[in-house]
Protein backbone atom coordinates (compact mmCIF):
# COMPACT_ATOMS: atom_id res chain seq x y z
CA UNK A 1 0.00 0.00 0.00
CA UNK A 2 0.59 3.48 -1.45
CA UNK A 3 2.05 5.63 2.29
CA UNK A 4 1.97 9.15 2.18
CA UNK A 5 4.60 11.16 4.34
CA UNK A 6 4.08 14.81 5.31
CA UNK A 7 6.76 17.53 6.70
CA UNK A 8 6.60 17.52 9.97
CA UNK A 9 7.69 21.92 9.80
CA UNK A 10 5.97 22.43 7.08
CA UNK A 11 2.93 20.29 6.81
CA UNK A 12 3.62 19.76 2.69
CA UNK A 13 5.06 16.55 1.05
CA UNK A 14 8.67 15.89 0.46
CA UNK A 15 9.96 16.40 -3.05
CA UNK A 16 10.33 13.21 -3.25
CA UNK A 17 6.62 12.20 -2.01
CA UNK A 18 5.41 14.70 -4.66
CA UNK A 19 7.71 13.10 -7.25
CA UNK A 20 5.84 9.39 -6.17
CA UNK A 21 2.39 10.82 -6.26
CA UNK A 22 3.17 12.30 -9.53
CA UNK A 23 4.60 9.20 -11.18
CA UNK A 24 1.43 7.31 -9.52
CA UNK A 25 -1.39 9.74 -11.20
CA UNK A 26 0.42 9.46 -14.65
CA UNK A 27 0.35 5.37 -14.33
CA UNK A 28 -3.46 5.82 -13.41
CA UNK A 29 -4.01 8.16 -16.35
CA UNK A 30 -2.57 5.85 -18.80
CA UNK A 31 -4.18 2.57 -17.25
CA UNK A 32 -7.96 4.68 -17.85
CA UNK A 33 -6.72 4.96 -21.49
CA UNK A 34 -5.34 2.20 -22.07
CA UNK A 35 -8.70 0.38 -20.61
CA UNK A 36 -10.83 3.22 -22.77
CA UNK A 37 -8.91 2.12 -25.59
CA UNK A 38 -9.90 -1.80 -25.55
CA UNK A 39 -13.37 -0.97 -24.86
CA UNK A 40 -14.28 0.96 -27.61
CA UNK A 41 -12.55 -1.33 -29.94
CA UNK A 42 -13.44 -4.75 -28.63
CA UNK A 43 -16.99 -3.08 -27.82
CA UNK A 44 -18.17 -1.08 -31.19
CA UNK A 45 -20.91 0.79 -31.01
CA UNK A 46 -24.21 -1.08 -32.18
CA UNK A 47 -26.56 0.63 -34.90
CA UNK A 48 -29.77 -1.30 -33.10
CA UNK A 49 -31.36 -1.08 -29.82
CA UNK A 50 -30.80 -3.46 -27.24
CA UNK A 51 -33.36 -5.93 -26.41
CA UNK A 52 -34.59 -4.66 -22.59
CA UNK A 53 -35.33 -8.36 -22.00
CA UNK A 54 -32.12 -8.91 -21.41
CA UNK A 55 -29.04 -7.97 -19.30
CA UNK A 56 -26.45 -9.21 -21.23
CA UNK A 57 -23.37 -8.21 -22.45
CA UNK A 58 -23.11 -8.78 -26.37
CA UNK A 59 -19.63 -8.36 -28.22
CA UNK A 60 -20.21 -8.61 -31.86
CA UNK A 61 -17.56 -10.72 -33.57
CA UNK A 62 -15.80 -9.24 -36.78
CA UNK A 63 -16.40 -11.23 -39.43
CA UNK A 64 -14.49 -10.10 -42.68
CA UNK A 65 -16.48 -11.55 -45.69
CA UNK A 66 -13.31 -10.21 -48.16
CA UNK A 67 -10.88 -12.84 -46.43
CA UNK A 68 -13.43 -15.65 -45.66
CA UNK A 69 -15.82 -18.17 -47.97
CA UNK A 70 -17.94 -19.34 -45.05
CA UNK A 71 -18.92 -22.31 -47.47
CA UNK A 72 -15.52 -23.30 -47.99
CA UNK A 73 -13.75 -25.43 -44.56
CA UNK A 74 -14.49 -28.12 -42.50
CA UNK A 75 -16.82 -29.80 -39.68
CA UNK A 76 -14.60 -29.69 -36.85
CA UNK A 77 -15.11 -31.16 -33.20
CA UNK A 78 -16.68 -29.22 -30.48
CA UNK A 79 -17.72 -30.78 -27.25
CA UNK A 80 -19.68 -27.78 -26.31
CA UNK A 81 -22.29 -29.58 -28.52
CA UNK A 82 -25.74 -27.73 -29.32
CA UNK A 83 -27.08 -25.48 -28.02
CA UNK A 84 -30.74 -26.85 -27.50
CA UNK A 85 -31.90 -30.74 -26.91
CA UNK A 86 -34.42 -32.50 -27.98
CA UNK A 87 -36.21 -31.92 -24.10
CA UNK A 88 -35.30 -28.81 -23.98
CA UNK A 89 -36.97 -27.53 -27.40
CA UNK A 90 -40.67 -28.52 -27.82
CA UNK A 91 -41.12 -27.18 -31.34
CA UNK A 92 -39.15 -30.09 -32.84
CA UNK A 93 -41.41 -32.14 -35.14
CA UNK A 94 -41.51 -36.08 -34.16
CA UNK A 95 -40.30 -36.86 -37.38
CA UNK A 96 -37.37 -34.74 -36.66
CA UNK A 97 -36.87 -35.79 -32.86
CA UNK A 98 -34.06 -38.37 -33.91
CA UNK A 99 -33.00 -39.38 -30.21
CA UNK A 100 -36.71 -39.37 -29.24
CA UNK A 101 -36.88 -42.38 -31.88
CA UNK A 102 -33.84 -44.25 -30.74
CA UNK A 103 -31.05 -43.22 -32.13
CA UNK A 104 -28.46 -44.63 -30.48
CA UNK A 105 -25.40 -41.98 -31.07
CA UNK A 106 -24.99 -39.09 -30.14
CA UNK A 107 -22.14 -37.46 -31.94
CA UNK A 108 -23.18 -36.22 -34.53
CA UNK A 109 -24.32 -33.34 -32.50
CA UNK A 110 -20.50 -32.45 -31.78
CA UNK A 111 -19.24 -30.62 -34.34
CA UNK A 112 -19.27 -27.01 -35.80
CA UNK A 113 -18.65 -25.41 -38.73
CA UNK A 114 -14.88 -23.64 -39.80
CA UNK A 115 -14.53 -22.03 -42.36
CA UNK A 116 -11.45 -21.17 -44.32
CA UNK A 117 -9.47 -18.16 -43.00
CA UNK A 118 -11.84 -17.13 -40.49
CA UNK A 119 -14.34 -18.20 -37.46
CA UNK A 120 -18.06 -18.26 -37.62
CA UNK A 121 -19.54 -17.44 -34.94
CA UNK A 122 -21.29 -19.60 -32.33
CA UNK A 123 -25.11 -18.71 -32.59
CA UNK A 124 -26.16 -16.39 -30.60
CA UNK A 125 -30.23 -15.74 -29.87
CA UNK A 126 -30.40 -12.60 -28.51
CA UNK A 127 -27.85 -10.75 -31.03
CA UNK A 128 -29.81 -12.57 -33.98
CA UNK A 129 -33.01 -11.10 -32.54
CA UNK A 130 -31.35 -7.59 -32.16
CA UNK A 131 -30.81 -7.95 -35.99
CA UNK A 132 -34.05 -8.98 -36.56
CA UNK A 133 -36.70 -7.06 -34.44
CA UNK A 134 -39.63 -5.49 -35.87
CA UNK A 135 -39.56 -7.67 -38.98
CA UNK A 136 -41.03 -10.39 -40.85
CA UNK A 137 -38.73 -13.42 -42.08
CA UNK A 138 -40.35 -16.12 -44.46
CA UNK A 139 -38.77 -19.28 -45.58
CA UNK A 140 -39.73 -19.93 -48.99
CA UNK A 141 -39.91 -23.30 -50.70
CA UNK A 142 -40.11 -27.21 -49.58
CA UNK A 143 -39.74 -29.33 -46.65
CA UNK A 144 -35.95 -28.92 -45.78
CA UNK A 145 -36.77 -24.90 -46.12
CA UNK A 146 -39.53 -25.52 -43.22
CA UNK A 147 -36.53 -27.89 -41.50
CA UNK A 148 -34.26 -24.56 -41.02
CA UNK A 149 -37.18 -22.78 -39.95
CA UNK A 150 -37.88 -25.11 -37.52
CA UNK A 151 -33.97 -25.15 -36.55
CA UNK A 152 -34.15 -21.46 -36.00
CA UNK A 153 -37.47 -21.75 -33.88
CA UNK A 154 -35.21 -24.49 -31.34
CA UNK A 155 -32.36 -21.76 -31.13
CA UNK A 156 -34.27 -18.62 -30.61
CA UNK A 157 -37.17 -17.67 -28.06
CA UNK A 158 -39.19 -15.23 -30.56
CA UNK A 159 -39.34 -11.23 -29.34
CA UNK A 160 -41.07 -8.99 -31.77
CA UNK A 161 -40.32 -11.40 -35.07
CA UNK A 162 -42.39 -13.12 -36.91
CA UNK A 163 -41.17 -16.00 -38.25
CA UNK A 164 -42.91 -17.99 -41.17
CA UNK A 165 -43.22 -20.39 -43.80
CA UNK A 166 -44.24 -20.55 -46.97
CA UNK A 167 -45.16 -24.10 -48.50
CA UNK A 168 -44.03 -24.46 -52.39
CA UNK A 169 -43.06 -27.67 -54.13
CA UNK A 170 -41.39 -25.83 -56.96
CA UNK A 171 -41.85 -22.29 -56.79
CA UNK A 172 -43.47 -21.61 -59.82
CA UNK A 173 -46.87 -22.50 -60.79
CA UNK A 174 -47.34 -26.83 -61.03
CA UNK A 175 -49.40 -29.41 -61.06
CA UNK A 176 -49.82 -32.91 -61.18
CA UNK A 177 -51.29 -35.08 -64.00
CA UNK A 178 -53.94 -37.63 -62.34
CA UNK A 179 -55.08 -40.87 -63.86
CA UNK A 180 -59.11 -41.59 -64.81
CA UNK A 181 -59.65 -42.11 -61.42
CA UNK A 182 -58.30 -39.18 -59.88
CA UNK A 183 -54.90 -40.44 -58.70
CA UNK A 184 -51.35 -38.63 -58.96
CA UNK A 185 -49.85 -40.03 -61.73
CA UNK A 186 -45.87 -38.34 -59.70
CA UNK A 187 -45.75 -36.66 -63.49
CA UNK A 188 -46.30 -32.49 -63.31
CA UNK A 189 -46.60 -29.32 -65.60
CA UNK A 190 -44.55 -26.35 -64.24
CA UNK A 191 -45.40 -22.81 -65.90
CA UNK A 192 -42.34 -20.84 -65.63
CA UNK A 193 -44.64 -18.09 -66.35
CA UNK A 194 -46.63 -18.06 -63.69
CA UNK A 195 -45.63 -18.04 -59.80
CA UNK A 196 -46.85 -20.30 -57.33
CA UNK A 197 -49.17 -18.13 -55.41
CA UNK A 198 -48.90 -19.54 -52.01
CA UNK A 199 -45.42 -17.49 -51.80
CA UNK A 200 -46.28 -14.67 -54.11
CA UNK A 201 -49.08 -13.31 -51.86
CA UNK A 202 -46.99 -12.94 -48.75
CA UNK A 203 -44.01 -11.48 -50.18
CA UNK A 204 -45.28 -7.76 -49.61
CA UNK A 205 -45.10 -8.22 -46.06
CA UNK A 206 -42.11 -9.59 -45.92
CA UNK A 207 -38.92 -8.04 -44.91
CA UNK A 208 -36.88 -11.09 -45.42
CA UNK A 209 -37.14 -13.70 -47.58
CA UNK A 210 -34.80 -17.12 -48.00
CA UNK A 211 -35.86 -19.00 -50.84
CA UNK A 212 -35.09 -22.72 -51.82
CA UNK A 213 -36.57 -25.35 -53.75
CA UNK A 214 -35.59 -28.11 -55.74
CA UNK A 215 -36.22 -32.10 -54.09
CA UNK A 216 -39.26 -32.15 -56.16
CA UNK A 217 -37.86 -31.27 -59.33
CA UNK A 218 -36.37 -35.10 -59.32
CA UNK A 219 -39.07 -36.28 -61.23
CA UNK A 220 -41.17 -36.61 -64.76
CA UNK A 221 -42.12 -32.88 -65.40
CA UNK A 222 -43.08 -30.87 -68.31
CA UNK A 223 -41.74 -27.28 -68.38
CA UNK A 224 -44.02 -24.83 -70.56
CA UNK A 225 -43.98 -21.08 -70.52
CA UNK A 226 -47.45 -20.03 -71.20
CA UNK A 227 -48.87 -22.47 -74.15
CA UNK A 228 -45.69 -22.97 -75.34
CA UNK A 229 -43.52 -26.69 -74.22
CA UNK A 230 -40.00 -25.98 -73.63
CA UNK A 231 -39.07 -29.43 -72.85
CA UNK A 232 -39.24 -32.46 -70.33
CA UNK A 233 -37.31 -33.51 -67.43
CA UNK A 234 -36.79 -36.87 -66.85
CA UNK A 235 -39.25 -38.28 -69.61
CA UNK A 236 -37.31 -39.78 -72.57
CA UNK A 237 -39.71 -39.21 -75.09
CA UNK A 238 -39.16 -39.13 -79.09
CA UNK A 239 -39.90 -35.30 -80.32
CA UNK A 240 -39.41 -33.70 -76.96
CA UNK A 241 -36.86 -31.57 -76.26
CA UNK A 242 -34.40 -33.03 -73.01
CA UNK A 243 -33.84 -30.84 -70.45
CA UNK A 244 -31.19 -31.48 -68.12
CA UNK A 245 -31.96 -31.04 -63.81
CA UNK A 246 -29.43 -28.28 -64.02
CA UNK A 247 -31.09 -26.33 -66.60
CA UNK A 248 -34.61 -27.04 -65.08
CA UNK A 249 -33.22 -25.08 -61.82
CA UNK A 250 -31.77 -22.44 -63.97
CA UNK A 251 -35.31 -21.84 -65.50
CA UNK A 252 -37.40 -22.28 -62.02
CA UNK A 253 -35.04 -20.04 -59.92
CA UNK A 254 -34.62 -17.67 -62.56
CA UNK A 255 -38.41 -16.70 -62.78
CA UNK A 256 -38.23 -16.84 -59.02
CA UNK A 257 -35.96 -13.96 -59.12
CA UNK A 258 -37.03 -11.78 -61.18
CA UNK A 259 -40.75 -11.93 -59.76
CA UNK A 260 -39.18 -10.45 -56.66
CA UNK A 261 -36.81 -7.98 -58.27
CA UNK A 262 -40.15 -6.83 -60.19
CA UNK A 263 -41.91 -6.83 -56.93
CA UNK A 264 -44.11 -3.62 -57.21
CA UNK A 265 -45.79 -3.52 -53.82
CA UNK A 266 -42.94 -5.28 -51.74
CA UNK A 267 -40.70 -3.38 -49.51
CA UNK A 268 -37.97 -1.34 -51.16
CA UNK A 269 -35.64 -2.70 -48.37
CA UNK A 270 -36.76 -6.49 -49.26
CA UNK A 271 -33.94 -8.98 -48.48
CA UNK A 272 -33.67 -12.33 -50.35
CA UNK A 273 -31.53 -15.31 -49.70
CA UNK A 274 -30.82 -17.89 -51.89
CA UNK A 275 -30.53 -20.54 -49.42
CA UNK A 276 -28.42 -23.29 -52.08
CA UNK A 277 -29.66 -26.96 -52.00
CA UNK A 278 -29.24 -29.52 -49.53
CA UNK A 279 -27.96 -32.69 -50.55
CA UNK A 280 -29.47 -36.36 -49.38
CA UNK A 281 -26.95 -39.05 -48.52
CA UNK A 282 -28.83 -42.15 -49.81
CA UNK A 283 -26.50 -45.10 -49.84
CA UNK A 284 -27.33 -48.35 -51.75
CA UNK A 285 -30.40 -47.22 -53.24
CA UNK A 286 -32.47 -44.31 -53.33
CA UNK A 287 -35.65 -43.10 -50.98
CA UNK A 288 -38.27 -45.64 -52.05
CA UNK A 289 -35.61 -48.97 -52.95
CA UNK A 290 -33.64 -49.17 -49.90
CA UNK A 291 -31.95 -46.61 -49.09
CA UNK A 292 -30.14 -45.58 -46.48
CA UNK A 293 -27.75 -43.09 -44.08
CA UNK A 294 -26.40 -44.86 -41.22
CA UNK A 295 -22.85 -43.28 -41.14
CA UNK A 296 -22.13 -41.41 -37.79
CA UNK A 297 -19.14 -39.17 -38.37
CA UNK A 298 -19.00 -36.12 -41.15
CA UNK A 299 -16.74 -36.66 -44.31
CA UNK A 300 -13.48 -34.80 -44.74
CA UNK A 301 -13.36 -32.58 -47.38
CA UNK A 302 -11.32 -34.81 -49.67
CA UNK A 303 -13.53 -37.22 -49.48
CA UNK A 304 -16.63 -35.19 -51.31
CA UNK A 305 -16.47 -35.00 -54.82
CA UNK A 306 -16.56 -30.53 -55.91
CA UNK A 307 -18.06 -31.56 -59.29
CA UNK A 308 -20.97 -33.90 -57.91
CA UNK A 309 -24.65 -33.24 -59.46
CA UNK A 310 -25.21 -31.25 -56.09
CA UNK A 311 -22.43 -28.67 -56.85
CA UNK A 312 -23.68 -28.32 -60.41
CA UNK A 313 -27.25 -27.68 -59.10
CA UNK A 314 -25.52 -24.85 -56.28
CA UNK A 315 -23.39 -23.63 -59.45
CA UNK A 316 -26.77 -23.12 -61.44
CA UNK A 317 -28.88 -21.51 -58.30
CA UNK A 318 -26.23 -19.01 -57.86
CA UNK A 319 -25.49 -17.97 -61.23
CA UNK A 320 -29.55 -16.91 -61.48
CA UNK A 321 -29.43 -14.68 -58.29
CA UNK A 322 -26.13 -13.09 -59.71
CA UNK A 323 -27.81 -12.37 -62.90
CA UNK A 324 -30.35 -10.70 -61.20
CA UNK A 325 -27.89 -8.42 -59.10
CA UNK A 326 -26.25 -6.84 -61.90
CA UNK A 327 -29.21 -6.33 -63.47
CA UNK A 328 -31.13 -4.85 -60.74
CA UNK A 329 -31.44 -0.98 -60.02
CA UNK A 330 -33.48 -1.02 -57.08
CA UNK A 331 -32.82 -1.45 -53.35
CA UNK A 332 -33.39 -4.74 -52.86
CA UNK A 333 -30.85 -6.97 -51.75
CA UNK A 334 -30.33 -10.42 -53.04
CA UNK A 335 -27.30 -12.96 -51.31
CA UNK A 336 -26.60 -16.26 -50.69
CA UNK A 337 -27.04 -18.58 -48.03
CA UNK A 338 -24.32 -21.42 -49.51
CA UNK A 339 -24.85 -24.49 -47.35
CA UNK A 340 -24.45 -27.51 -50.33
CA UNK A 341 -20.50 -27.86 -50.05
CA UNK A 342 -20.66 -27.95 -45.72
CA UNK A 343 -23.92 -30.62 -46.03
CA UNK A 344 -22.14 -32.84 -48.28
CA UNK A 345 -19.68 -33.81 -45.30
CA UNK A 346 -22.54 -34.66 -43.24
CA UNK A 347 -23.88 -37.90 -44.49
CA UNK A 348 -24.54 -38.48 -40.17
CA UNK A 349 -26.85 -35.84 -40.05
CA UNK A 350 -29.81 -37.31 -41.22
CA UNK A 351 -32.80 -38.96 -39.19
CA UNK A 352 -32.40 -42.20 -41.18
CA UNK A 353 -34.73 -45.04 -39.70
CA UNK A 354 -35.19 -42.59 -36.65
CA UNK A 355 -38.41 -40.49 -37.47
CA UNK A 356 -41.03 -42.90 -36.33
CA UNK A 357 -43.02 -42.59 -39.91
CA UNK A 358 -45.62 -45.42 -38.68
CA UNK A 359 -47.38 -44.67 -42.52
CA UNK A 360 -43.63 -45.65 -44.41
CA UNK A 361 -42.25 -47.85 -42.50
CA UNK A 362 -39.37 -49.59 -44.22
CA UNK A 363 -38.16 -46.00 -45.93
CA UNK A 364 -35.26 -43.91 -44.52
CA UNK A 365 -35.11 -40.18 -44.39
CA UNK A 366 -31.87 -39.25 -45.87
CA UNK A 367 -33.33 -35.97 -47.35
CA UNK A 368 -34.34 -33.60 -44.03
CA UNK A 369 -32.00 -33.35 -40.94
CA UNK A 370 -32.21 -34.29 -36.90
CA UNK A 371 -32.96 -31.79 -34.58
CA UNK A 372 -30.19 -30.81 -33.13
CA UNK A 373 -28.48 -31.40 -35.97
CA UNK A 374 -25.65 -30.03 -38.47
CA UNK A 375 -29.04 -28.12 -40.32
CA UNK A 376 -28.44 -25.52 -37.25
CA UNK A 377 -25.20 -24.18 -38.39
CA UNK A 378 -27.23 -22.71 -41.25
CA UNK A 379 -28.59 -20.19 -38.84
CA UNK A 380 -24.61 -19.10 -37.98
CA UNK A 381 -24.54 -18.32 -41.55
CA UNK A 382 -27.81 -16.93 -41.91
CA UNK A 383 -26.76 -14.75 -38.86
CA UNK A 384 -23.59 -13.76 -40.63
CA UNK A 385 -24.87 -12.84 -44.09
CA UNK A 386 -27.46 -10.32 -42.28
CA UNK A 387 -25.03 -8.61 -40.16
CA UNK A 388 -22.96 -8.17 -43.62
CA UNK A 389 -26.13 -6.96 -45.50
CA UNK A 390 -27.67 -4.61 -43.13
Amino acid sequence: MQRWIYHQTCGKKSKKVTTRRRRTLALYLLLCITLFSITFFLFPHNSFNPINNYNVLYVEPQLNFKDCDLSKGQWIRDERGSLYSNSTCPTIPDSKNCLKHGRPNTDFLFWRWKPEGCELPRFNPKAFLELVRGKKMNFIGDSVARNHMESLLCLLSIHDFTLSTSWTKFLVAGFERTHANKTGTGIYDLDIDKIDEQWAKDLPNTDIAIVSAGHWLFRPIYIHRGDETIGCIFCNLPNMTQISLKEGFKLVFSAAFKHINGCQNCKDNLVTLLRTFSPTHFENGTWNTGGACGRTIPFRVDEISQQSSDMEIRTSQIEQLEEIKSDSLKKKKFAVLDVTRAMLMRPDGHPNSYWGNKWMKGFNDCTHWCLPGPIDAWSEFLMALLRQLR
